[in-house]
This record gives structure tokens, C-alpha cells and sequence, in this order.
């Protein structure tokens, strides 16, 4: 007789293998005040929290309910929809958008709907997991190029066997904070006849509209963005921007669009009220990014390995995975809570800690985040 025991008896194999590695994951949930300065979340802005925007949020859920009750055809789609959309669109400069779930469904929507047999992709190796999904599902020739290299997503363009071609990047990459040559890659796609897609995620809000209008993007016709509403914005939620002919055709054949609920109300009139706030007040984003710049230096004052390079993520490297995970608890024992990013999470299989810096932060709380990693840094 079959001994239902054995069916998934393997698991613990693999969580050995994990805990041997220094990789078991582990939730912690958080209380509503935590008392440690937030290095670790992506509210780059400070929005999460602020009485504006989670006052909408409570104004959306009352006039329009907790749930969209459907997929964005069905009952999912509301005008807060629509003027969320209509905003994004404006402040990134391009023809349209189209609001998703979340910013892993957007991607994955995009992706999968505008590739096929038929496309090949150049994709960046320092790229977000939603992208790496989405080009599993694509059905499409994937060619995985070095990070950031130019010349190297020029030759698979150049030596592709199919006509049509998309070239997958961040703006902003999730892994290091580096910031990807967008003007120099979109000249490259113009060469051979290729789409670009880029996710603007963590520097939609903080370089203005992501990076397209600083690289000539925002207008060009071969140029799709995408970008979560739970980084800058403080929500949640994902948009795909771009010209109106991509987003139709996202309407009628993404699945993740088609197949899953819309996104909730709430979130949507806090993603609107915290877009007007980025407008009105533009000094937050200076204040993340200069943080930033005060964290990179300390670290690097303290001959530790940090790629700092202007955007509001500080990557700071780790000697192995589980001193990444030694080193953070450390850290959140002196009162600061840091991301650390291991394999497989880490595309470079490099162990880091991560910290994003946010407007609400002080020169005191930079301060003990500095002192605190120095202080604990594992020594070789």
C-alpha cells in the first residue's frame, strides 16, 4: 500500500541541502512599529505610512470595497483604475498604462504577451526573478547576456535566426543598484530592429520617472517600462507603460491580466494619492538619494565592498551566505533591519546585504546603520 508519508517525504532532503548551505528562508512578521530603523523595505519615498496616502487608501476601500470581486474585464476595473492609470502614464511621459496586480505579473504579463516562438530575447544576467519567469514561459530563444553589456546584447541581436526581437533589462537593478545603460541599449535595439523592455521599478520616484526621459525613452514608440507600485509609491500593484498599440494588446492577450483579480482598491487610491505626493514634493527623492551617498561612503570608509552607484539601493558584498545571514541578524540586534539577498534570490550567486535608503531617514539613523555594519562585518 502507498504511504502517503512518502509523497512528499523528498522535501526534506532539499531542506537539509538548504539548511547545510546557510539558504532556509524563514517568515518573520513584523508588528505594526517595529522600533528599527528600515533599511530592508523598498519605501524609498516614505509613503508606506504617510497619513495621505493611507487615508486614501480607507476612502477607496469604503467608496469602492476591500476586493475588485474579478479580473480587470470582468467587475475588476474601476475609475480610480483608470485615473491611476491616466497618472502613471503622465508622469512617466508615455502614451499609456495599464495596471496590474502586482509588479511580478506585470512583468510576467508583458513579457509572455509580446514574445513567442517567433521573438528572441536578450536578456540581462543581473535581471529580476519575474523576468527570468516570464522568459521561461515565453516559448522564446532566450539568450542571457553579461550585466549591463552592451556589446554583448549587440551580438544576439545581430546573430538572431528570427525576426522580431525584445531586449529585457532594469533600469535599476534589484540585485547591486546599479543603473543600466538604457540610452546606449536602445540604440542598439533601434540597430537591429528589436523592442526594448525595461523594468523601472526601483527608479520609478527617485530618477523622476524611472530613467526613460534622462536616456530620450519616454516617447519612443520601441520602449515598454514596467514598474511596481510597492517601491516608490508605498502600495502595491505593478504597470506596464508604454505606447497605446502595446497596451491594447496587452488587454486582450496578457494572462496575467486577463485571469487574475484586479487590484484592490485600496491599494489603487494609495498608489494615486502617493504619485501626487512624488510630484508635489520632489525633495524626497534627493533626500533617499543622498543618504544613500552617505551610506556608500561610510561603507567604503570602512574598506568594505560596496557598490554604491546613485541610485537609492547600497549593496554591500558577503563572504558566503550564511555570513550574510550572520552579519544581518548582527545588524538588527544593534536596531537597524537590512535586506540580504543569497542564492538562488542573488542572479550573480553572489550573498550580499542590501540596504535601500528612504526620504524619512536622519543623519542619526545613517549614522548607527554605518557604525553598525562596520562594526559586526565578518572578518576573513
Amino acid at each position: 500500500m502507498f504511504d502517503p508519508e512518502s509523497a512528499f517525504a523528498w522535501l526534506d532532503e532539499q531542506a537539509g541541502k538548504r539548511a547545510e548551505a546557510g539558504l532556509t528562508r524563514r517568515i518573520r512578521p513584523r508588528p505594526p512599529v517595529s522600533g528599527l530603523i528600515d533599511l530592508a523595505g523598498a519605501d524609498y519615498l516614505g509613503l508606506a505610512r504617510n497619513k495621505r496616502v493611507t487615508s486614501a487608501a480607507a476612502a477607496a476601500a469604503l467608496k469602492w470595497g476591500a476586493g475588485t470581486t474579478g479580473s480587470r474585464l470582468v467587475t475588476g476595473s474601476t475609475e480610480l483604475h483608470a485615473e491611476l492609470e491616466r497618472e502613471l502614464a503622465a508622469y512617466a511621459g508615455t502614451e499609456a498604462a495599464l495596471v496590474f496586480s502586482s509588479g511580478f505579473t506585470a512583468n510576467l504579463g508583458a513579457v509572455t504577451a509580446l514574445s513567442g516562438k517567433e521573438c528572441a530575447i536578450v536578456a540581462d544576467k543581473y535581471m529580476h526573478a519575474s523576468l527570468i519567469d516570464a522568459c521561461r514561459q515565453s516559448g522564446s530563444a532566450v539568450a542571457v547576456s553579461g550585466h549591463a553589456d552592451v556589446p554583448a546584447v549587440t551580438k544576439a541581436l545581430a546573430t538572431r535566426k528570427v525576426t522580431r526581437a525584445l531586449v529585457l533589462t532594469e533600469s535599476v537593478f534589484t540585485v547591486d543598484g546599479g543603473i543600466a545603460p538604457l540610452a546606449e541599449l536602445h540604440a542598439a535595439c533601434r540597430e537591429h530592429g528589436a523592442g526594448l523592455v525595461a523594468d523601472i521599478a526601483h527608479g520609478f520616484g527617485i530618477l523622476g520617472d524611472g530613467g526613460l526621459a534622462e536616456a530620450g525613452l519616454a516617447k519612443a514608440p520601441d520602449v515598454v517600462a514596467t514598474v511596481s507600485l510597492a517601491t516608490a509609491l508605498g502600495s502595491q500593484g505593478g504597470a506596464v507603460l508604454g505606447p497605446r498599440r502595446v497596451i491594447a494588446h496587452l488587454v486582450n492577450t496578457a494572462r496575467t491580466f486577463l485571469h487574475d483579480t484586479g487590484l484592490n482598491p485600496p491599494a489603487a487610491g494609495a498608489a494615486l494619492t502617493a504619485l501626487k505626493i512624488a510630484r508635489e514634493e520632489p525633495e524626497r527623492a534627493a533626500r533617499a538619494l543622498e543618504h544613500a551617498a552617505t551610506l556608500g561612503e561610510g561603507l567604503r570608509a570602512a574598506d568594505l565592498q560596496v557598490s554604491a552607484p546613485g541610485s537609492a539601493v547600497v549593496s554591500v558584498l558577503a563572504p558566503s551566505p550564511q555570513a550574510a545571514t550572520d552579519w544581518a541578524n548582527a545588524v538588527r540586534e544593534r536596531g537597524v533591519a537590512i535586506d540580504c539577498s543569497r542564492p538562488p534570490s542573488a542572479p550573480d550567486g553572489v550573498s550580499r546585504l542590501r540596504l535601500r535608503a528612504h526620504a524619512e531617514l536622519s543623519a542619526e539613523d545613517v549614522e548607527l546603520a554605518v557604525r553598525s555594519l562596520t562594526e559586526t562585518a565578518p572578518r576573513s
